[in-house]
């Protein structure tokens, strides 16, 4: 560290910090200056001696992410929480220290951009570290737009955070750099455009397209520097063209400016719709300003005069805004010299929106927040994904789906705007309007014709929808739904539904393993009864979670018996019964019970850990049954003298186990299954897949397992990988 790097706090970056007093004051004249500088004091203070990799001193960076955001035009508790923004994170200061310096609201936004900590040993391996922090980026980005969901200014925080952690990218190794720039491409442009922020969306984009694309970049720069004289000599020539008719019409206080197109868009434009450099035209446009919302349209019907309008590229945003807020009009025009002019028309309130999207709506001068119906409806979504998804990846996997793909926009029939991913059909829409409204859809009509439901939805479709109380989804609605929200929601009701089969299957098993025991059912099964024992069992808050666990096999029936067991002896002694048919408690040890062979039966293939029985055969030895299974009931009503209680704990031996697990047929779901096999070391004896028409596919796979905790919690494993609809243990006949 160089000794001319220890310069007293009060001295770093002070140049900079005026810089931010001098922007607040020139948007924010009523703000408390006093509070920001107590606020850099204190991040000059927590950051002392600590260097960025560029070599700077660590608290210009707050510093500068401050007067990104005071640029934003946002209020004086963002701009103080932006200079604290990595107190938290990087230093020893507490969030509390913070919330009770500078109030609860200035708390809440530092908490909310602070990333969670790494919690690993330390003799991790390199591939457990990596998982680690794979799962702690996600958790933190999952913690984020939830914070986000409550206060879109956290987000303001973080786009400028991100903004100026990219504008000095060069300073970071290229792995580092690589991974940033993928992630700001991935996530967080994409979030900036979706709340309208402009400014910064166009900068992330560039920059991470800079970093990731190194050599198109500089290309792409050169090509656009060497067209530039021709271009602007024709913007000039329509600039004046425009201003003299401005003036004769009444407008000549309309602005007229240039809007240069960013590099990745001529990038994305020429890879992703295979246009040559040479035949994109829209290199450098044309935007008027005007004062009212009239104007717009007389300014509209010039640029129509003086120019003829090419067909079909006129949009009309001032009447049907797009959920982030956004209005102007949009045409493109044939120029003077035959080549296209885009013109963008739009008041400087529909400016500012454009330019700084979400900051513009807010004003915390009252104590209140005035944001578009769009962003409300952001908020909304992010709260309904975080419940819809259990892992951090699931919903990280829906925000990306859903929230950055390109849209589609639709209308109900009162005329809200409803935005959908694209290729989304009538149950996407459905679903996004209400989880209910699209469990109770049978039929829709598009701008009032019947269509089938898997019908794809275009930009200004009318979509009314066609319901019955008693209607229940279809399996076949994954083959065709566009939405990763709409498949989160038909996942968890297939599973409920197996869930409620599984549940009377396990209630079956349970009661007749309780009366096996000697305990009778009818005084322990009681609803309320049941739902108090629910609370012994890990994972289970009521009884059907008890009996569907039963039934799915996740919970061994002899587990859950000698759990009542206990406490009905405790409690509830008057329940014992007498226990008929159990001359023997033996244990199976290896090679045989009592120097008498055995066998696993094949109907039901117990393992050990499993409440079993032992039917005694003649000259076979002794047959090994499940207390539940279906044969071994039924013996105990036609031969019970010649069962036997039995005690079969973990040998050391593996045993096969048939599975079947039904999910959405997805790409990587094998691979998926397989690595938790490898971790869970379990051998696979066979594996069969078959795929249905309704876009789901069944694998059944016979596996080698030890115990019942070792074959819980592969089932377990499996069962919470994205779109597994239901696991089961199959048995035999």
């Amino acid at each position: 560290m160089p000794e001319n790097a220890k310069a007293a706090p009060a001295d770093i970056g002070t140049s900079d910090f005026d810089n931010l007093l001098a922007l607040v004051r020139s948007h924010l004249p009523e703000a408390d200056l006093s509070v920001l500088q107590r606020a850099y004091d204190l991040a000059c203070k927590a950051h002392e001696g600590q260097f960025r990799k560029s070599g700077e001193p660590y608290v210009q960076h707050p510093v500068e992410v401050a007067k990104i955001v005071a640029g934003l035009h946002m209020d004086d508790v963002s701009i103080v929480a932006a200079l604290l923004h990595d107190t938290v994170e990087d230093t020893n200061v507490k969030l509390e220290a913070v919330s009770e310096q500078f109030g609860p609201e200035v708390g809440h936004l530092v908490g909310g951009v602070t990333k969670l900590r790494l919690n690993i040993g330390l003799d991790a391996t390199d591939r457990q570290r990596a998982a680690a922090e794979t799962t702690r980026a996600a958790e933190s980005l999952r913690k984020m737009l939830l914070a986000m969901a409550q206060d879109v200014r956290v987000m303001v925080i973080k786009l400028a955070d991100r903004l100026h952690n990219m504008r000095t990218l060069d300073a970071l190794p290229p792995e580092k750099r690589t991974r940033i720039a993928n992630e700001t491409m991935d996530v967080y442009a994409p979030l900036a455009a979706r709340l309208g922020i402009w400014q910064v969306k166009w900068q992330l984009e560039d920059l991470a397209f800079k970093a990731l694309h190194p050599q198109e970049f500089q290309s792409i720069s050169e090509l656009v520097a060497k067209s530039r004289a021709q271009r602007e000599e024709e913007l000039l020539s329509a600039t004046t063209l425009l201003r003299k008719m401005l003036n004769e019409r009444g407008l000549g206080h309309a602005a007229i400016m240039s809007r240069p197109k960013h590099l990745y868009s001529i990038f994305n434009k020429m890879v992703v719709m295979g246009v040559p450099f040479e035949q994109i035209y829209d290199l450098q446009a044309m935007r008027v300003i005007v004062e009212e919302t009239h104007e717009c349209y007389l300014v509209l019907g010039i640029c129509h005069e003086l120019w003829h309008p090419m067909a079909g590229l006129f949009y009309d945003y001032i009447a049907m805004p797009k959920p982030n807020g956004y209005q102007s009009l949009h045409t493109k025009v044939l120029g003077a010299s035959g080549e296209p002019l885009e013109i963008q028309i739009r008041t400087r309130a529909m400016h500012e929106t454009a330019e700084y999207g979400v900051a513009t709506h807010y004003s915390y001068k009252e104590g209140k927040s005035h944001v578009t119906s769009g962003v409300d409806q952001l908020r909304r979504q992010l709260f309904d994904w975080s419940t819809d998804n259990s892992t951090s990846s699931d919903f990280l996997r829906t925000v990306s789906t859903d929230l950055f793909s390109e849209q589609v926009f639709v209308f109900t029939p009162k005329g809200d705007v409803i935005d959908l991913p694209q290729a989304s059909t009538p149950v996407d829409f459905a679903f996004r309007v209400h989880t209910d409204l699209g469990l109770k859809t049978i039929g829709a009509k598009i701008n009032g014709v019947m269509v089938p439901l898997s019908s794809t939805l275009q930009n200004g479709d009318v979509v009314e929808l066609v319901t019955r109380s008693n209607a229940q989804p279809s399996l076949d609605w994954l083959e065709f739904v566009a939405s990763a929200h709409t498949r989160a929601k038909l996942r968890t009701y297939f599973r409920r539904r197996n869930r409620t089969e599984s549940a009377s299957r396990g209630k079956e098993a349970l009661s007749k393993g309780l009366q096996n025991a000697g305990i009778d059912p009818k005084g322990v099964l009681g609803e309320d009864r049941m739902n108090e024992l629910a609370k012994e069992f890990k994972h289970c808050e009521n009884a059907q979670d008890v009996f569907a666990r039963i039934g799915e096999g996740i919970l061994s029936v002899q587990g859950a018996v000698e759990k009542i067991s206990k406490i009905v002896r405790e409690q509830q002694p008057s329940l014992i019964q007498k226990v008929r048919g159990s001359r023997a408690n033996l244990t199976v040890i290896e090679g045989g019970i009592d120097n008498v062979m055995y066998r696993r039966a094949k109907c039901c293939r117990p393992i050990p850990g499993e409440d079993v029985v032992g039917f005694v055969t003649r000259g076979r030895g002794i047959i090994i049954h499940g207390r539940s299974c279906s044969n071994a009931l039924r013996l105990q009503e036609s031969d019970s003298e010649r069962l036997i209680a039995l005690n079969w704990p973990p040998d050391g031996a593996c045993y096969p186990v048939d599975l079947r697990i039904v999910s959405l047929n997805r790409q990587g779901l094998l691979m998926d299954v397989s690595v938790i096999l490898g971790d869970t070391k379990t051998d696979v004896s066979s594996m069969n897949i078959s795929t249905k028409s309704n876009h789901t596919a069944e694998i059944d796979v016979t596996l080698n397992v030890r115990d019942v905790p070792h074959l819980q919690s592969v089932m377990n494993k499996i069962g919470n990988l994205t779109d597994v609809i239901s696991i089961l243990r199959v048995m035999g006949s």
